[in-house]
């Protein structure tokens, strides 16, 4: 007499809405948008209070006028617009030819099992996480003591451009690996080189990637104190940039001063002057929008 094995069937997973959810799933997603709710009412009130607290000099005075220690309702933030703009302008110009010449070499062409290639790519993920002072530092050694630049323009690009250079290689590397295959394979199926692919194929594709990395490697960049106050970033100063070798200020080391001074109206005048550091941050971002909307209309 043979024995007849029954089955048992496996029991359902117990969920709350009955929609295959399970309980530890919902209390999870609910856990992740309590942050993003907290995140975003936080980030929405420091923005309005900040804004509210502003009001009273946001006007046309904050960017025609420059600096200046004894009338506050005078004062102005041009010397440090202008700066920042030199700066950050500088920083740019330099870091995404490298950044990006950097990323298409370690991505296209360079052997990954090679052990230096491996210890490249280990070290610039090391340098991702890198205090801001420790660049300042580095900086001061190298391009203001070393190469005899000085406290210029082009000694804190330099320095911004250390800065950022291993969130833009990274940031561009992740883009370039987005653009599938078969748009390479194709390519070179046609007759076109290696370097013709890349140039005409890969690197318009991942263009909107690459733009949206290079913003938010500019956006920490644009908003940095530490290093620049190591490399001659003076807290006053009435005059504007006239070329990469001159004496300079930014806006966060301005914001700075403003705000430890005890008269009310300069940390009035230096909360506006925050505003006006995010209204550039909002447009370098609308520009990134911009062009990866444009690219990715003609891909």
């Amino acid at each position: 007499m043979s024995a007849v094995q029954t089955t048992r069937a496996p029991e359902p997973v117990l969920s709350l809405a009955g929609k295959g959810e399970s309980v530890g799933d919902r209390v999870f997603r609910y856990l992740l948008l309590t942050g993003l709710v907290v995140a975003i009412v936080f980030l929405v009130t420091l923005i309005t209070f900040v804004i509210l607290r502003g009001l009273p000099r946001l006007d046309s005075r904050i960017w025609q006028n420059m600096p200046t220690l004894r009338k506050p309702e005078m004062a102005g933030a041009q010397s440090a617009i202008m700066g920042t703009i030199w700066v950050v302008g500088t920083t740019a110009l330099v870091s995404i030819p490298l950044g990006v010449a950097a990323a298409v070499y370690l991505e296209e062409f360079a052997n990954p099992k090679r052990r230096v290639n491996r210890l490249i790519e280990l070290n610039i993920q090391n340098l991702a996480a890198v205090p801001s002072i420790v660049y300042g530092i580095l900086g001061l050694g190298i391009f203001v003591r070393g190469m005899g630049l000085g406290f210029t323009v082009l000694a804190a690009a330099l320095t911004l451009t250390l800065l950022i250079l291993p969130t833009v290689i990274i940031a561009t590397r992740e883009a370039l690996r987005a653009v599938p295959q078969s748009i390479r394979h194709g390519s070179l199926a046609l007759g076109a080189t290696k370097l013709q692919t890349i140039m005409r194929q890969v690197l318009p594709a991942a263009i909107p990637g690459i733009a949206t990395g290079q913003i938010l490697a500019l956006s920490r960049a644009i908003g940095e104190a530490a290093p620049l106050l190591l490399l001659g970033g003076l807290a006053f100063v009435t005059f504007n940039p006239d070329g990469l070798l001159s004496d300079y200020t930014v806006l966060p080391i301005q914001i700075y001063n403003w705000i430890s001074n005890p008269k009310e109206e300069f940390r009035i005048l230096a909360s506006a002057t925050i505003v006006v550091l995010l209204v550039i941050l909002l447009a370098m971002n609308a520009f990134a929008i911009y062009l990866r909307n444009r690219f990715q209309k003609r891909i």
